[in-house]
């Protein structure tokens, strides 16, 4: 559901959102909850995650209902700085799209805590779990937003808050017909290039072959907007993820770039 998304063509009441979570933002299966109160996960959840832990999001997760209503009569006006949601907005900001389980805020959250982390994840399941596992390790300079990251960026980002998005194994959507649904696209580097202050930098990671051949031709498309550098993260850093510490394991190998807007 990409709510966010005002040339959709269907802005009714589940959609449209003003200040109230409806049933239509929760997954299937799933219990409708109130944000602010510790929430009980039932079954079923995806795997490896508790089916039994008390995940409270409060203080640490946003819900597409905590945004404004967006304008499509005036989008410009629509935009929210998430740096607003961290006690020190004045900070170096860092995006992670798809955060899954939160395994690289925590980790990065706690080694740099002079930098704000926001992670945005789509599944709801993920989402809570994440925001409630940096609720529980005290990161006040990481936050967790419930949306679709393309959309998020596209139509509610202001231009240069971030110096770096991370997006690392995110799902390669395999059959041809589903490629339009890959993160990278020229419309959605179009709008990381924007929401990059100058020298900021998009950093790739993938152990799929295919979905690297894609990135690469993205890259080459757009040496206008960024310069192509090898990959570079934190101190001690490949990415910190779930799946690079399962694919170490299994001796599968990673490709990693690292897009720069000129300034």
């Amino acid at each position: 559901m990409n709510w966010l998304d005002p040339t959709s063509g269907e802005l009714d009441s589940k959609r449209h959102m003003t200040h109230a979570c409806v049933t239509a933002l929760r997954p299937v299966g799933y219990d409708l909850i109130e944000r602010h109160a510790p929430v009980a996960i039932p079954s079923p959840m995806p795997t490896g995650l508790s089916r039994t832990r008390r995940l409270v999001t409060a203080g640490y997760g946003i819900e597409p209902c905590d945004l404004p209503s967006f304008d499509p009569a005036d989008p410009e006006a629509s935009r929210v700085d998430p740096r607003r949601w961290f006690g020190e907005p004045g900070r170096r900001l860092e995006i992670e799209i798809g955060s899954g389980k939160g395994t690289l805020l925590v980790r990065e959250a706690a080694d740099r805590p002079l930098v704000n982390f926001l992670g945005i994840e789509q599944a709801g399941a993920f989402y809570r779990y994440a925001a409630d596992r940096v609720r529980r390790h005290g990161l006040d300079n990481a936050r967790l937003l419930h949306a679709d990251a393309v959309d998020f960026l596209r139509f509610r980002c202001p231009d240069a808050i971030a110096a770096v998005v991370h997006l690392y194994f995110s799902d390669p959507w395999p059959k041809k017909r589903h490629h339009k649904r890959r993160v990278v696209q020229d419309r959605g580097l179009a709008e990381i290039h924007r929401v990059l202050t100058r020298g900021g930098e998009l950093r790739l990671v993938t152990d799929h072959g295919d979905l690297w051949a894609w990135y690469e031709d993205h890259a080459e498309r757009h040496r206008h907007l960024f310069e192509r550098r090898p990959f570079r993260g934190g101190d001690g850093e490949l990415v910190g993820t779930n799946y690079e510490r399962k694919f170490a394991r299994e001796g599968r190998p990673f490709f990693a770039m690292t897009l720069r807007k000129p300034g």
